[in-house]
């Protein structure tokens, strides 16, 4: 299936402390850019989790 994210929110925060804001900005509107490709909800999160490396607290999508 494919998915097309609306809305996400992340949990910017690693051993290092967190992502500077204009990162954080940028990383958002790349994953609200790309079309993902999953099988269900778990796996588009987990292929977001990988490619972004940060936990993900809130997504919003529609699959089309």
């Amino acid at each position: 299936m494919k998915f097309l994210v609306h809305d996400i929110q992340f949990d910017f925060t690693d051993s290092e402390g967190e992502l500077p804001y204009d990162e954080q900005v940028a990383m958002i509107k790349d994953v609200l850019e790309e079309p993902w490709e999953a099988m269900d909800e778990e796996d588009l999160i987990e292929e977001i989790t990988s490619s972004t490396g940060f936990c993900i607290e809130h997504i919003d999508y529609d699959i089309f």
